[in-house]
């Protein structure tokens, strides 16, 4: 799916369900999302809570899903153009070489 595809079926679907969101709702379910990956990651580094593998990976996988679709959802409560955005940040980041120039590369 384009993102741009998501962000137009996402806009459709938050008017419907939620026509009085807020920017920062969606910001917050962002950082819960982040959180709830990092919390995977973590207990799957540290080898506790039965974080198997398989349990990791189906957890993060839903996290990342989820922050993808809160992104969608600020974007569309900011008219941020969430595929525009990713794609000028992309064509920026990809010119910078860490190898090359350490020091520099950051931009």
């Amino acid at each position: 799916m384009l993102l741009s595809q998501l962000q137009r079926e996402h806009k459709r679907w938050l008017e419907h369900n939620f026509p009085s969101q807020k920017s920062h709702d969606a910001l917050l379910g962002l950082i819960e999302e982040v959180g709830e990956l990092a919390h995977a990651h973590l207990k799957h580094e540290q080898g506790i809570r039965d974080m198997t593998e398989v349990e990791y990976r189906i957890q993060a996988a839903d996290a990342i899903g989820d922050i993808v679709i809160y992104l969608a959802s600020y974007c569309n409560t900011n008219e941020f153009s969430l595929p525009l955005i990713v794609k000028e940040t992309w064509d920026r980041v990809k010119q910078r070489d860490w190898r090359k120039d350490p020091d520099n590369a950051g931009g």
